[in-house]
């Protein structure tokens, strides 16, 4: 079974965007908990702020469809 949670630097390698980016798409709320990301279960420095792992698949699509939705308003 592969793990599909990964941190948020080889998320947004993949992604091809910023860890900042990245961020900003979770704390505005278009990364979905449970879904996109979930806090990692593994010993945190700082528990009020715990590191986010990101599911790459669900994140990749949610960008595809936001660049396609982005791209079709500037086009009308």
């Amino acid at each position: 079974m592969v793990n599909i949670w990964t941190s948020s630097e080889d998320t947004a390698e993949n992604l091809e965007i910023t860890e900042i980016r990245l961020s900003d798409l979770r704390e505005s709320g278009l990364l979905k908990p449970g879904i996109h990301w979930k806090s990692s279960p593994y010993g945190q420095k700082k528990p009020w702020n715990p590191q986010a792992l990101y599911n790459i698949k669900m994140c990749k699509r949610l960008i595809n469809k936001l660049y396609l939705e982005e791209n079709d308003n500037i086009a009308a």
